[in-house]
């Protein structure tokens, strides 16, 4: 299959919106990562995503709405979730709630679960190809499983070119680590991942397998990665942060939101580079860095 690469405009997001109403997945920019979307009615289409991720049939999909009425049509919401839904989206934040009964949602979507990860996207073009397809769509994001996430349309070519049709170039991703998933499914919330919104909920003892994001070993380069590391080892390439200088600095004056936009970024490169292992500085483990710290254990597992 030839991959194509176009420019975020009216006539592209036309061209995904026919690929996707025929059944293909196609990847294009959200204001976190770039996501591989699918028609979520459609169980061959989101099979295809399964197919060109080569992702675990066990790990659940996200499904990306219009709006806050379209999500409550597929989930159900209680208080606790709609006030967090109202406060954050559009953005990056994620809520499982049980799924209705009567939704159209393909089964294989929430991987049998009786629950949904549902979210607004804030970014411009999945807003736009939302309203092209007048579909839900799935949309995990645009890499192949447990490789490093894609912040640009390059990473997405790399990771998964002759597997998917079109992608769609809407430059950078501005906050660089997938969204906060909150679960609203009864009882307290409950953290299933770290992200760009900090949330009020208890973190999740572990278990099954809810949400994407929560295999131990996920969003992982092709070398050995090293964290905490002061100093590079002779055949490390070192990631930075604050006055570790390293290679590449995640943010050289220590800005979290600077570093989160980068990382994933930064690790492409590190990848890509001529040395063997990789090494991370520390970066704190507060607010938005706790976020970057469970990617980078993730990547390292």
């Amino acid at each position: 299959m030839q991959t194509r690469v176009l420019p975020f405009s009216d006539e592209s997001i036309a061209e995904a919106a026919r690929l996707v109403l025929a059944g293909e997945p196609v990847a294009v920019p959200t204001e976190t990562v770039y996501g591989l979307a699918a028609d979520a009615t459609n169980a061959e289409a989101v099979a295809k995503i399964y197919e060109a991720k080569g992702r675990p049939s066990f790990n659940p999909l996200i499904v990306h709405v219009n709006d806050l009425d379209e999500a409550e049509r597929i989930g159900q919401f209680d208080k606790a979730a709609r006030e967090l839904a109202i406060r954050h989206w559009p953005g990056p934040l994620t809520l499982v709630v049980p799924l209705r009964p009567q939704s159209r949602i393909a089964s294989i979507v929430t991987a049998g679960l009786p629950t949904i990860g549902l979210r607004v996207p804030a970014h411009r073009a999945m807003q736009a190809l939302l309203r092209a397809t007048e579909r839900p769509l799935a949309a995990p994001s645009a890499n192949a499983s447990g490789s490093i996430s894609a912040t640009r349309a390059e990473h997405v070519l790399k990771s998964l070119g002759g597997r998917i049709p079109l992608i769609i170039d809407g430059g950078p991703t501005k906050r660089g680590i997938e969204s906060t998933i909150i679960a609203a499914t009864g009882g307290s919330l409950r953290l299933l991942r770290r992200g760009p919104i900090e949330i009020d909920a208890e973190a999740d003892s572990g278990g099954r397998i809810e949400a994407p994001g929560q295999l131990a070993s996920h969003y992982a380069p092709s070398k050995p990665l090293r964290l905490n590391a002061a100093s590079p080892e002779a055949d490390e390439y070192l990631i930075g942060f604050g006055s570790i200088g390293g290679d590449v600095n995640l943010s050289p004056s220590g800005d979290l939101v600077e570093a989160a936009a980068h990382l994933f970024d930064l690790l492409h490169e590190a990848d890509a580079s001529a040395r063997p292992r990789i090494a991370v500085a520390p970066v704190p483990n507060s607010g938005l860095g706790a976020a970057i710290n469970d990617r980078l254990r993730r990547a390292a597992t």
